[in-house]
């Protein structure tokens, strides 16, 4: 099979060398330059959210070259689907796929036409947005399911983490009644799903 022409496109430069480097490791695919990109068969575009930069960014992109484009976002909401297909997006991935080998599945999907309709683009984002929902976890949160996992009880993370039982207790609540769990073992499972732990 003969590498698919790719370039990348990310929100920051550090994101942007990362996955470049990533999808330089990749056999599959051949990393173009990003003013070359008008010989790519794919663009992928990384970016935590889709910004009015992002959206202005894919709008050249597909004014410039008919290259269909895999869009890795944290967070895309359903209204703004219409207009990343019009700008030729045919994947739209969580940020946790440039690390396995779906990012490269939906690449290669991409390069040989089978592009995504609006309706597999809105399955796709909704798990996105299912998937993301660990984002809704604060880091203070985290650190205390991470320790309920472990066993600890109240008193016992509050030592930890140096904060009062109280402070624990708060945060328990706090983040149960916000997701709606019923109980700390189901706050861990949630917390083990969304993979922050």
């Amino acid at each position: 099979m003969d590498q698919v022409r790719v370039a990348a496109w990310a929100s920051d430069p550090i994101a942007l060398a990362g996955l470049i480097e990533h999808l330089r490791s990749c056999d599959e695919i051949q990393v173009v330059p990003g003013q070359r990109r008008g010989e790519a068969a794919v663009l992928v575009f990384a970016a935590s959210r889709v910004t009015p930069d992002v959206k202005a960014a894919l709008r050249a992109a597909a004014s410039e070259t008919p290259a269909a484009i895999v869009l890795v976002a944290g967070h895309v909401e359903a209204e703004e689907l219409p207009e990343l297909a019009a700008c030729h997006v045919a994947a739209v991935l969580p940020r946790e796929a440039i690390a396995g080998d779906k990012l490269v599945k939906s690449i290669v999907a991409a390069a040989t036409g089978r592009e995504s309709s609006l309706r597999d683009l809105l399955g796709q984002a909704q798990s996105l947005q299912h998937a993301a929902g660990g984002a809704a976890l604060s880091p203070r949160e985290v650190d205390v399911l991470r320790l309920m996992a472990e066993g600890w009880d109240t008193a016992e993370i509050a030592g930890k983490l140096c904060y009062s039982e109280r402070t624990v207790k708060n945060v328990i609540y706090g983040m149960t009644n916000r997701l709606k769990l019923r109980n700390r073992p189901h706050a861990v499972a949630y917390a083990l799903r969304a993979g922050v732990i």
